[in-house]
């Protein structure tokens, strides 16, 4: 009966002084005092004077290993050190479960797709009195045609050519439509699909850009324009 009696005090501390070692340092309280009521135990079993020397040493020593030997909490986030796998977490900083910041959410840029745009040929210049492209022109144009190819079919293209205002306006009106349809065909020689054209009109010397006065102002309202609807 007598070693049952000193066996279950002793299990009792050396279950505290193991179990310590899955504890943080900052437990050492609660070491202390499972430990303080074993070595009490253990102290009353030869008298009961010895249970408060016993408790006395059975807490010192439980908090004395829980301290050395519990687990550390280094960066104070709240996970232990044997556990944390992002030590040195600046104080305040939310973690998960393994000591580590949630990653931050990937955020999907979204590809604005411009509805609609409008390219303008200034440099197609026609020779002069005329809807007939020179060999500069076709150079100038074939690179806008490999633009436009690489455009999705759903692309709606939209041709106005414009004129100075040089001349009368019905003679510029019907010269503004036949360089527009002439750009329209060259496009459509170099492979952009006819069907993008929804419409190839003239304005004419309606609508300028410029100043009609100066011959830079003049040159600048000589001009084609594509409009790309998407």
């Amino acid at each position: 009966m007598s070693i049952v009696r000193t066996a279950i005090p002793l299990v009792l501390l050396t279950s505290v002084l193991t179990g310590c070692a899955g504890l943080q340092k900052t437990d050492w309280p609660k070491c202390a005092a499972v430990g303080g009521v074993g070595g009490a135990a253990l102290g009353a079993i030869e008298s009961s004077s010895w249970a408060g020397w016993g408790a006395l040493l059975g807490g010192g020593l439980a908090a004395g290993y829980c301290w050395a030997n519990g687990d550390g909490d280094e960066d104070g986030d709240g996970v232990p050190d044997s556990r944390d796998k992002c030590p040195g977490t600046p104080r305040g900083v939310q973690v998960d479960a393994n000591g580590c910041p949630p990653a931050a959410p990937v955020v999907q840029e979204e590809v604005v797709v411009q509805k609609e745009e409008v390219i303008v040929i200034r440099d197609v210049h026609f020779e002069f009195d005329s809807a007939r492209l020179t060999a500069t022109d076709k150079d100038r144009l074939n690179t806008i045609a490999t633009r436009l190819k690489q455009e999705a079919p759903s692309a709606r293209l939209s041709v106005s050519g414009h004129t100075d205002s040089v001349g009368s306006d019905a003679y510029n009106q019907k010269l503004s439509e036949r360089r527009a349809h002439s750009v329209t065909d060259y496009l459509v020689q170099s492979g952009v699909s006819r069907s993008s054209f929804v419409s190839v009109v003239g304005a004419g010397e309606i609508q300028p850009v410029a100043d009609n006065a100066t011959a830079d102002g003049r040159a600048m309202n000589r001009r084609t324009e594509i409009k790309i609807q998407r």
